[in-house]
């Protein structure tokens, strides 16, 4: 008996697989769209695919669904447009298209919009997109592993999206493009909305470089742009110093903005490949010094989003059918 999480993320497509161990492998968005590896031969390397009893994958913005569903139920992957703001590469609907192929048991996690049944209201009414699927995931796994029922999770890496729960379910969330910087992705702010008016810059090419990497003056590709970053840091580069304080800064604005209007918070968990670094910069302390005074602040790995969707998969299928609020069908 096996279990299958997929987190389709930024930089790539990461797997999470449990049977008697847990195993993880990640695939680079380039390598998928390129067709140079197969998502399913990689996962059939590790993993016997008649043995898996059940898989649950991320995808995109998840905003066509807002439940979980069975892969065979889906239309147009989940999701209501591929356009907007957000990195396009055609590597993970390589992912999706294979493993729906490939008949293994699967669901398909939404994303958290204004259809998300357990939202505070004015969530719903203030924002029609709050976060992408996998951050359902990476809730799931906080929750599991934190056991706190009122809490921020912030995951931090290339975009950073924080979510609130409130008594087990998601209340509400902060967009990559609404509120605190990642390391690629931010928000959208008035020069930027004034070049997407006078046709210089697309919509996707501003929130593609709208976090760290504009403060720091860093044109790498996505895959790469942390690395040169913190090798800018480590030569005392003052713009990629300013850029971290910056990222920093707007997380922390992010975390007591949502910490504001809850009733009650048990605790605040930081995560993504940048919110759980400790090394070769402590980023995780940098903003747990200034947030300590909300609760306990805990962090979880960089591979949060695969470890929570194989956990939302063994769950669904001993039975669950609410995922932090969320419905599963059947």
């Amino acid at each position: 008996m096996a279990f299958v999480g997929m987190d389709h993320g930024t930089t790539g497509v990461s797997f999470s697989i449990l049977d008697d161990k847990v195993t993880h492998f990640k695939i680079g968005r380039e390598e998928t769209s390129a067709g140079t590896i197969s998502a399913v031969e990689e996962l059939s390397r590790r993993i016997n695919l008649d043995e898996i009893q059940l898989m649950a994958i991320t995808y995109a913005m998840g905003d066509g669904i807002s439940a979980i569903t069975p892969l065979e139920r889906i239309k147009n992957r989940g999701i209501l447009s591929m356009g907007g703001a957000g990195k396009v590469t055609g590597g993970g609907t390589a992912v999706y298209d294979e493993i729906k192929e490939s008949r293994v048991p699967t669901v398909l996690i939404p994303g958290i919009h204004t259809e998300t049944p357990s939202l505070y209201p004015w969530f719903k009414a203030a924002y029609s997109h709050h976060a992408s699927s996998e951050k359902i995931s990476i809730a799931y796994h906080a929750y599991l592993e934190t056991g706190f029922q009122n809490m921020i999770v912030s995951d931090i890496s290339s975009n950073t999206v924080s979510i609130l729960i409130e008594d087990g379910k998601i209340r509400g969330a902060m967009d990559a493009c609404l509120g605190a910087m990642g390391v690629i992705h931010g928000p959208l702010d008035l020069k930027m909305l004034r070049d997407i008016d006078d046709g210089k810059r697309t919509a996707n090419e501003c929130f593609s470089h709208a976090g760290a990497v504009k403060v720091a003056d860093v044109h790498e590709k996505v895959t790469r742009a942390k690395d040169e970053i913190l090798k800018r840091l480590e030569s005392g580069d003052e713009k990629a110093e300013l850029a971290l304080e910056t990222m920093v800064m707007t997380i922390v604005m992010e975390i007591y903005g949502l910490a504001g209007i809850a009733a009650n918070i048990d605790g605040i968990v930081l995560t993504g490949s940048v919110g759980s670094m400790t090394e070769p910069v402590d980023v995780f302390s940098s903003i747990k010094e200034k947030i300590d005074e909300l609760g306990e602040v805990v962090r979880i790995g960089e591979r949060s989003g695969s470890i929570g969707s194989v956990q939302i998969a063994k769950a669904i299928f001993e039975g669950e059918r609410d995922i932090l609020g969320i419905p599963v069908l059947v």
